[in-house]
């Protein structure tokens, strides 16, 4: 297993180290969770022991659970690396929210958009994220280096051939390239790399007896007094955890007891479901995330 780590650490730190010399202006997605606690981890040890060259960009929703927040304001805290925060304060003075609007709406405006704008406003021209291949179909036939227009539109019919190591580089000005550096690795490569290394993560991914209403077959954290109950339903406590994280109204939790990383990874190796089966706007099929992807979606 250590030799199976090794090989994706080293693929990724190569992945980290051809965007720093290929691009003027590339930045690092960091959305909090434990995709982008390993990047961060390997863009470290990539640049060790310089500076990290490549920023952070955190877009948020204002709807982010509040022990993200707190990570990210830490990560922040520690100095070795520039984290960059971007709201889309059109959405904010338009009240766009997910419990009002819909998980849909809110994801347009709120992340798709905002990222667009973060982009735009720094003129980045590529922009590393944590997707895997296995977390979904259109991430499966998605490039490491995947090609954006002027618009940050993805055209999966278009999409440049990779050969072994090889990875071409070449855009026009005004164009841009999403990179992936852990589109080989699973979830479970993750959580054992995670422990391997000693990566910090936020605590919402153990188990703990926490508030939850369920709601449209989803165990949703109630994290904040902006939530507001349906009629019907009730907080109660659970024991439960995340296996991902996003907005706290559109991220279901799961019931686990699993609260260290030894049992997280025993009920990854038993588990027979996706990660993002938690994930609300998932479950739009008018949302898909390969539509949501030619929009500019992470």
């Amino acid at each position: 297993m250590s030799d199976y780590l090794d090989s994706l650490e080293a693929e990724s730190i190569h992945i980290f180290r051809e965007v720093a010399a290929n691009f003027q202006r590339p930045v690092m997605l960091y959305s909090i969770g434990k995709d982008s606690s390993v990047l961060l981890h390997l863009l470290r040890k990539a640049f060790f022991p310089a500076r990290p060259p490549i920023p952070l960009l955190h877009v948020d929703t204002t709807w982010k659970f509040r022990e993200m927040i707190a990570f990210r304001d830490d990560v922040a805290k520690a100095g070795d690396v520039q984290v960059l925060v971007h709201i889309n304060e059109d959405g904010v003075r338009q009240g766009i929210s997910p419990l009002v609007h819909g998980a849909t709406v809110h994801t347009d405006i709120m992340k798709t958009v905002a990222l667009r704008q973060a982009l735009d406003k720094h003129a980045f021209d590529a922009a590393i994220g944590g997707a895997r291949r296995d977390e979904e179909k259109s991430r499966a036939k998605e490039r490491v280096f995947s090609f954006r227009n002027a618009q940050h539109r993805w055209d999966p019919k278009r999409q440049r051939p990779e050969l072994w190591n090889l990875y071409n580089t070449n855009i026009h000005k005004g164009e841009s390239v999403r990179v992936f550096p852990l589109s080989n690795w699973t979830e479970l490569d993750v959580w054992q790399y995670i422990r391997r290394e000693n990566i910090p993560v936020v605590p919402l991914y153990f188990a703990k007896e926490r508030p939850v209403v369920k709601r449209d077959g989803a165990l949703i954290m109630v994290d904040d007094d902006r939530f507001t109950l349906r009629e019907g339903e009730k907080i109660e406590k659970r024991m439960v955890r995340f296996r991902t994280l996003g907005c706290y109204p559109l991220t279901g939790a799961v019931e686990s007891a699993a609260s260290s990383l030894d049992e997280i990874i025993d009920e990854m190796i038993q588990s027979r479901s996706s990660e993002r089966q938690g994930r609300v706007i998932d479950q739009d099929p008018s949302a898909s995330m390969e539509r949501k992807k030619q929009e500019g979606y992470f």
